[in-house]
C-alpha cells in the first residue's frame, strides 16, 4: 500500500539499513538523506540531510550488536530529529536489546530492559513499534505508547505452506508456552514442553519433555535464539525422544558466540528466522531460512500514520 503523503518519512541508523529500505519499498517512500558516522574519538556524529518540519518520522534500528553503539546511534538520531521540530517521531526498534534484563534476580542486580526504555523516551521518542520482547511487561516500562508486534504469523504462515505432516510444537521452555500455544493453534496442532534447568547464563540442561513427540515433525519456537544451546540441545533430546525430524524458528536471530557451529553441527532439519537482526554473510549456512518483517512493520506505520488501530491486524 504505497503512500504519498510528504510528511511521512522513514529513517536509519546504522542496525539494519537494509530493513529500512525494504520498508520504504512497501510504503513507497525513500528513506530519508541522513548520515550516522563517527568523529576521530569514536563519537557519533548523525547529519540529517532534508528537512523533517512537522513530518511523522519512523526511525528503524534494531539495538542488535554492537548493541551499545547501535543504542546511541538510535538516540542520538531521535534527538536531531526532535531539534529539526519533527511533528512526531516514532523508534522502530523490532529487536529490543537488553529485554533478557527485565526484573532483579538477584541481590543489587540492575532492570537494563527499564533503564533503555528511560533513555529512550528521554532522547524524544514519542512512540516505539517493536517485535517479540522478550518479557511483555516491557511494554509498561515506557510511559509513550508501545505497539508490540507479534512474529507467530509470519513464521506459521511459513510452515502452514510447507505442509508438513504430523507436526507438533515445542515450547523449549516454560516461559515459552503462550507464544507455542499461539503457533500451535495457527498449525491446528498439539503442543509439548521443554522442561530445563539453566545452571548458568546462556547454558541450559534438558530435564524433561513434557508430551508425545515420537514420530512426529516438531517445530520449536522460541523469540530468540543467541548462543544456540538451549534449541540444539532440546533437538538432540527431541529427536532421542523418537521424533522424526526436528525444524526450529524465532524472531530474533541474535546468534552470538558458537551459535552458528552449534546449529550447523545440529539434528535441527532447518533454522527459520526473521530480519529483525541481520544476518551477515559469515551467519547465512544454508540451514538458515529468513523471513522479512517489513510488510508487517510497514502496515503498522500505515496505521499509526492514518490513525487507525494496530491491533486489526492480528484480529
Amino acid at each position: 500500500m504505497p503512500i504519498f503523503n510528504r510528511k511521512l518519512k522513514i529513517f536509519s541508523g546504522n542496525a539494519n539499513l537494509h530493513l529500512a529500505q525494504e520498508i520504504a519499498e512497501y510504503l513507497g517512500v525513500s528513506v530519508g538523506e541522513s548520515k550516522v558516522s563517527r568523529f576521530s574519538d569514536g563519537e557519533i556524529l548523525v547529519e540529517i540531510n532534508e528537512s523533517v518540519r512537522g513530518a511523522d518520522v519512523f526511525v528503524v534500528q534494531p539495538t542488535c550488536a554492537p548493541v551499545n553503539e547501535n543504542i546511541m546511534e538510535l538516540l542520538i538520531v531521535v534527538d536531531a530529529l526532535k531539534r529539526a521540530s519533527a511533528r512526531r517521531t516514532t523508534a522502530v526498534i523490532p529487536y529490543y536489546g537488553y529485554a533478557r534484563q527485565d526484573r532483579k534476580v538477584r541481590p543489587r542486580a540492575p532492570i537494563t530492559a527499564k533503564l533503555l526504555a528511560n533513555l529512550i523516551t528521554a532522547s524524544g521518542a514519542m512512540r516505539v513499534i517493536t517485535m517479540d520482547l522478550h518479557a511483555g511487561q516491557i511494554q509498561g516500562f515506557f510511559d509513550i505508547p508501545v505497539d508490540h508486534l507479534p512474529g507467530v504469523p509470519i513464521l506459521a504462515e511459513y510452515f502452514q505452506k510447507k505442509n508438513l505432516d504430523d507436526v507438533i510444537v515445542v515450547s523449549p521452555d516454560v516461559g515459552g508456552v503462550t507464544r507455542s500455544r499461539d503457533m500451535a493453534g495457527r498449525l491446528d496442532t498439539s503442543l509439548a514442553i521443554i522442561d530445563k534447568r539453566r545452571d548458568k547464563p546462556n547454558e541450559a540442561a534438558i530435564m524433561n519433555i513434557i508430551g508425545d513427540v515420537s514420530g512426529k515433525t516438531v517445530i520449536m519456537i522460541d523469540d530468540i535464539i543467541d548462543t544456540g544451546g538451549t534449541i540444539t540441545q532440546g533437538a538432540d533430546a527431541l529427536m532421542e525422544r523418537g521424533a522424526k525430524e526436528v525444524y526450529a524458528c524465532c524472531t530474533h536471530p541474535v546468534l552470538s558466540g558458537p551459535a552458528i557451529e552449534r546449529l550447523q553441527k545440529s539434528s535441527i532439519k532447518e533454522i527459520v528466522v526473521t530480519n529483525t537482526i541481520p544476518l551477515p554473510e559469515h551467519k547465512a549456512i544454508d540451514k538458515i531460512h529468513v523471513l522479512s518483517v517489513a510488510p508487517l512493520i510497514g502496515e503498522a506505520i500505515i496505521r499509526i500514520h492514518e490513525d487507525l488501530s494496530v491491533s486489526k491486524l492480528f484480529a
